[in-house]
């Protein structure tokens, strides 16, 4: 059977690293809460006013000379900006390499800080939903059309969740490196008894260290910005957990950073947390049920521009028609 996947205690100076680590996140929190309008941060929807959620149909493309010099600037200072954290980072981590577990939270901060500062540089207007279940330790899936969903993702997801992408990452430029040594996994899609066996070595992982996950169920990046079929690996992970999972949608992204483009446009931006789904007494025969049942529940959360395509029969959300 072939499975397919989407992408200790510390000591005095693992301690004395992961403060250092929370002083930098303050002090960026500080320096880019003062400039400028805020990313509004994830809060919990008791008690606060509601928003209309961005409206990716009122977004106007603008060609002007003026806004692809500034798509560019913001580019160059995206990329400065992650050099500068990343190196900051690695050389947290490479202090933390015999604390493993340390390296994950470490990797969190990273994100949150490197996510938050990138997203205020490219300023898309962004409004969050549902951000009540987004503390819950849970397999976290997002649906994946732009790199902007990896900055999204780095600032969003809680602390003490681990990534799981294809080996080949550690190739991409400070992204790869920093992955590395924050001890997210990799696993080998091309051979299906090494991703099996690195399935089983992820839940195990997760169980025991009280972790939680974040995987982008389409196992690869949408070239249209249309939601894709989903791979089976998350649910896999779910059956040998029995954590809850939380979708996170993403609506917009695919209009802001289109691509093998590179021009950052201002549309809209979306991220809504949907209810966590309990798997407690899923049942193993039913993977290909679960798989449909949720990734109908993102067409039925998505656009009309993500939804995927009819064909062969199906609908939408890829349900039979008959």
């Amino acid at each position: 059977m072939r499975w397919e996947v989407g992408d200790s205690a510390m000591g005095a100076s693992g301690a004395s690293s992961f403060l250092l680590g929370r002083r930098l996140e303050s002090c960026f929190k500080a320096s880019f809460g003062s400039m400028g309008p805020p990313i509004p941060p994830p809060k919990d929807a008791a008690g606060q006013p509601s928003r209309r959620l961005a409206d990716t149909a009122d977004f106007v493309d603008d060609d002007r000379w003026i806004t692809v010099v500034l798509s560019v600037v913001r580019i160059v200072a995206c990329f400065l900006s992650l050099m500068v954290t990343t190196i900051v980072w690695g050389v947290i981590m490479m202090v933390l390499l015999p604390w493993p577990y340390a390296r994950i939270k470490q990797g969190n901060l990273y994100g949150h800080v490197t996510g938050r500062m990138l997203m205020w540089i490219l300023g898309n207007p962004i409004t969050i939903e549902g951000s009540e279940f987004s503390n819950t330790r849970a397999i976290y899936i997002c649906n994946h059309a732009s790199p902007v969903d990896i900055f999204l993702i780095m600032w969003l997801i809680p602390k003490g969740t681990v990534g799981i992408a294809k080996k080949e990452i550690i190739w991409y430029p400070l992204f790869g490196q920093i992955y590395v040594l924050a001890n997210h996994l990799r696993i080998d899609r091309s051979n299906p008894s090494a991703a099996i066996e690195s399935i089983k070595e992820t839940s195990q992982a997760i169980v025991k260290k009280n972790l939680s996950l974040i995987i982008f169920p389409e196992g690869t990046r949408s070239k249209t910005g249309r939601l894709l079929p989903f791979k089976k690996g998350f649910i896999h992970i779910a059956l040998q957990t029995r954590l809850p999972i939380v979708p996170m949608v993403l609506r917009g992204t695919h209009l802001a950073w289109r691509k093998n483009s590179l021009r950052v446009r201002p549309a809209p931006l979306t991220v809504k947390y949907l209810p966590p789904i309990k798997t407690d007494d899923w049942e193993a025969e039913k993977i290909n049920h679960y798989v449909e049942m949720i990734h109908a529940l993102y067409v039925d959360h998505l656009p009309e521009s993500q939804k995927p395509l009819v064909s062969n029969g199906r609908d939408a959300g890829g349900r039979s028609n008959s």
